[in-house]
């Protein structure tokens, strides 16, 4: 797909890394599957993948973690 941000690259599946904040806490997952951009390097998560993200902040963050740098893991079912 063309890039939305900077509409001159096109984008290739890839790696990219996400950092979420809430409350004072961080998470930071590394490796997640994206389409990224060639050219300015903008990350695009599937609806699949965002939903993975947030129920994994969601777990880290209500136990009281501040920092949590982690590899990116699907969610099971």
């Amino acid at each position: 797909m063309k890039c939305v941000v900077c509409k001159r690259g096109e984008t290739r599946p890839g790696r990219t890394t996400v950092t979420l904040e809430r409350g004072g806490g961080a998470l930071v997952i590394r490796n997640v599957p994206a389409e990224v951009c060639g050219n300015c390097g903008e990350a695009y998560v599937t609806a699949e993948v965002t939903r993975s993200l947030l129920e994994s902040a969601n777990r880290t963050l209500r136990a009281g973690v501040e920092l949590d740098i982690r590899e990116f893991e699907a969610a099971t079912a």
